[in-house]
């Protein structure tokens, strides 16, 4: 279980590290991310703090969803969703120490290694299957009241943030705010970095956290 402890919340702090990665690109933060980031641009609420608010709403979104078959253990989430967002304002916090570039180039490359810590904490944070993260919460949700599977629940959840997103900030900020194409590169290839971490070394974390049965793979889960 220490194990197990450990790898999960290594996973959630390297997953926020990608997020401050993704902010300081300034070329638009992940799909999951972009709520939180549009309430701090429209709102200037600390992006970790509207993070933790965001979660809360999906966990009452959970609520409303799945009503008597909400299981108490889920209000654990909440619990995540603090640390996590904590998590958020410190990594953010480091990226104050790296220079703000203008270069395209230098942006870029912020953007890609977001994406590797992103897929990196999530290879990290799904095996482990302790408590999970508001979203996957929230899609699991709706997963299992519609009978949709979830790689496409997940798909139209994605989408649904960025649309939210996007919309949102150009009706107040009269630009795309969080949205930009660092965005859809994100939902792209965030799979599929994960995919081949997981193909390298899935066999050795599953061995270290002492589980010898399959792990939980990402296209079920994420």
């Amino acid at each position: 279980m220490t194990k197990r402890l450990f790898t999960y919340i290594l996973g959630l702090f390297l997953m926020t590290i990608g997020i401050g990665f993704s902010v300081k690109s300034n070329l638009g933060v992940s799909p999951v991310s972009s709520i939180p980031y549009t309430i701090t641009l429209i709102a200037g609420i600390e992006m970790g703090k509207a993070t933790i608010l965001f979660h809360i709403i999906l966990i009452l979104m959970q609520i409303v969803l799945v009503r008597k078959d909400f299981k108490l253990k889920n209000l654990s989430q909440i619990v995540v969703a603090v640390v996590f967002g904590y998590f958020t304002t410190f990594s953010n916090y480091l990226m104050t120490f790296l220079p703000t570039s203008e270069n395209y180039s230098i942006r870029l490359l912020l953007l890609l290694i977001s994406i590797i810590f992103v897929a990196v904490g999530i290879f990290l944070y799904l095996p482990p299957d302790i408590v999970p993260l508001a979203g996957e919460g929230v899609m699991q949700a709706v997963s299992q009241k519609t009978g949709i599977a979830f790689p496409r629940v997940k798909v139209s959840f994605d989408i649904s943030m960025v649309l939210i997103s996007g919309i949102t900030c150009l009706f107040v900020l009269h630009g795309l705010g969080s949205v930009g194409v660092g965005t859809i590169i994100s939902a792209v290839l965030v799979g599929t970095v994960l995919s081949f971490i997981m193909k390298l070394f899935r066999r050795r974390l599953d061995k270290f956290l002492n589980n010898y049965s399959e792990v939980i793979c990402y296209e079920r889960r994420m």
